[in-house]
């Protein structure tokens, strides 16, 4: 195994990668300076992760250390790495904060946008474990799901206010220069960027503008990235 290896959801394309955790990750690594494998897993290859004790990724493996996690993996680099660029200039926290709101009201409004796009960018096994496991989830199929998308996009860009009022300080949320607070964010929109062609921010939203920053930071490492459909006539990015 190479020296740092993290392992990294992907699609029937191993190109095509879609976990926000891992993407979190990533960006925290390009953060630090750190170069990564982001060697390709998919939802039904439990076993090749058993040497972590758990079955999700993201997985990071840095020479001895086996680190799962993306808030762990990121503090891991942050204590580990204490000479490169900090990844919690306002606080470990606060970045927790924002983390947990990706999770618990982003996460959750993109999901019910982009869920069927998801299982359209999979294929076999894992494609039916996805469609059983969400459905599940939802209690309804998939493409119920993300029925009507449209017409929720109001509601779904009224719970970004809190992150629409702090970009109107500062061009990041960590300030003049993006950190895992940032990342964090922006690891959601691109979960969402690589497997749907709908984009849920409108293009004057300042939201809008921050999330192309994000995407050319780090040599364009989010704008780079392959996906699973093409982008619209119209420049759609979400």
């Amino acid at each position: 195994m190479a020296a740092r290896v993290l392992f990294d959801l992907c699609t029937a394309d191993p190109a095509v990668r879609l976990s926000p955790y891992c993407w979190r990750v990533k960006l925290a690594l390009a953060h630090k300076g750190l170069a990564c494998e982001a060697r390709p897993w998919r939802f039904t290859e439990r076993e090749a992760l058993g040497f972590s004790g758990q079955g999700k990724v993201p997985v990071l493996v840095d020479g001895e250390r086996v680190v799962t996690d993306s808030f762990a993996i990121a503090r891991y680099l942050e204590e580990t790495y204490p000479d490169a660029p900090t990844l919690f200039p306002g606080g470990v926290a606060v970045a927790r904060f924002v983390a947990g709101w990706a999770d618990g009201v982003l996460n959750a409004g993109l999901a019910r946008m982009v869920v069927a796009d998801i299982w359209a960018a999979l294929d076999g096994e894992d494609a039916a474990y996805f469609r059983e496991s969400r459905e599940a989830r939802f209690g309804a199929r998939l493409e119920d799901v993300q029925a009507g998308r449209e017409e929720r996009l109001g509601a779904f860009r009224a719970s970004l206010a809190p992150l629409r009022a702090a970009l109107g300080e500062a061009p990041f949320l960590a300030g003049e220069r993006p950190a895992y607070a940032d990342y964090a964010i922006a690891g959601s929109f691109q979960w969402a960027h690589a497997i749907s062609a709908f984009d849920p921010l409108a293009a004057d939203d300042p939201v809008h503008g921050w999330r192309e920053r994000m995407r050319a930071l780090h040599d364009g490492l989010m704008a780079k990235a392959p996906r699973a459909v093409r982008a619209s006539a119209s420049g759609d990015a979400g």
